[in-house]
């Protein structure tokens, strides 16, 4: 499996962003996520989704993230409101099933 993210960028605090991640070597994925990586630290998760809808999210980013998933395209979206400047990372999709990480897209957020 392939992932191939995009999206990220820099914005001002309480902005928004929206990154994409597509997949493409398999037709159906289960879980796929989000994850994060702040400067030496290791990555963490930011928010999961499985093929039948249900979520997951990091305590920090619960109600101002939404994950989403095309099912027919095998893409997931994460949707990130009010950011913060510590929501500040390298940002990584994954496919656990498969071992699977797209290239990071750096957030940036300043205040």
């Amino acid at each position: 499996v392939q992932l191939q993210a995009s999206g990220g960028g820099a914005v001002q605090a309480g902005g928004s962003l929206r990154l994409s991640c597509a997949a493409s070597g398999s037709s159906r994925i289960n879980t796929m996520g989000w994850y994060r990586r702040f400067p030496g630290k290791q990555r963490e998760l930011v928010a999961a989704i499985t093929r039948g809808g249900t979520t997951d999210y990091e305590e920090d980013v619960k109600g101002r993230f939404t994950i989403s998933r095309h099912n027919a395209n095998n893409t997931i979206y994460l949707q990130m409101n009010s950011l913060k400047p510590e929501d500040t990372a390298v940002y990584y999709c994954c496919a656990p099933s498969s071992g699977s990480w797209g290239q990071g897209t750096l957030v940036t957020v300043s205040s």
